[in-house]
């Protein structure tokens, strides 16, 4: 008989897509907004900053909702795609990473708290100290808030790490690379809770080795895809041409 399975490769490219899109906003929202404007530290600076650059960082808020948009695609996608490998454990995958976008979904409203309260004029029974002290707060917030969906982020990479070095259509050393990245983001964000001191001294060289991961996971769905044949194999074992 005649049978038209959903196309693996065009599934894999356009996770990788919309991978790179919620790489992008990230990085923008992150390092060109966030890391430009706040001065750690000093209230008083990070509030004059955001008031004087208010388009940019209504950007940036814009930025985290578009990236956890996109990452849901993704996380879509990925389910669909590993789905033949073990479809209890993508579905364990899919709901960590979606509980990972509801979470940071909520600390995006904590970017957006210092406009709210810098700008409301119903604000004005605090001072202007006081205010700036709130914003810094909310920011920090934000931060712990992101921290905690970076938990769910890194079970979702370890889980979809598994996933991809048993698939036998994607190599086994990205799998690897994914499942790495997944652990490093874990660890990265117990330590800056449990031991803020050793976290930040860790920090950069755990977000490289997640970076490398995610961003080679990115590359190779856009540029390689997935094995078609050895997809449709597992995903239709009993399917007759």
């Amino acid at each position: 008989m005649t049978y038209a399975p959903t196309s693996p490769q065009r599934m894999a490219r356009t996770a990788g897509l919309f991978y790179l899109i919620t790489v992008l906003t990230g990085l923008f929202a992150e390092i060109a907004v966030r890391g430009n404007l706040i001065v750690s530290g000093d209230a008083a600076a990070t509030a004059r900053n955001i008031l004087a650059s208010e388009g940019l960082w209504r950007l940036g808020f814009a930025a985290d909702l578009i990236g956890g948009a996109a990452y849901t695609v993704v996380t879509l996608l990925l389910y669909e795609l590993m789905k033949p490998v073990s479809k209890s454990l993508s579905l364990l995958a899919a709901f960590f990473s979606l509980v990972g976008i509801a979470i940071g979904g909520g600390a995006a409203l904590a970017h957006l708290a210092p406009l709210l309260l810098l700008k409301a004029a119903y604000m004005t029974a605090f001072t202007t100290a006081q205010l700036q002290a709130m914003a810094l707060f909310a920011l920090r917030l934000h931060a712990n808030g992101y921290l905690v969906a970076l938990v769910f982020f890194a079970l979702y990479e370890i889980v979809l790490g598994y996933l991809i070095f048993a698939s036998s259509f994607f190599p086994r050393v990205l799998g690897v690379l994914v499942a790495l990245g997944g652990l490093a983001f874990f660890v990265n964000s117990f330590a800056l809770f449990l031991a803020p001191a050793v976290g930040n001294a860790l920090n950069s060289y755990l977000l490289a080795l997640d970076g490398l991961g995610e961003i080679s996971l990115t590359l190779w769905l856009l540029v390689m895809g997935v094995n078609a044949p050895k997809w449709n194999a597992r995903a239709y074992p009993t399917s007759v041409s």
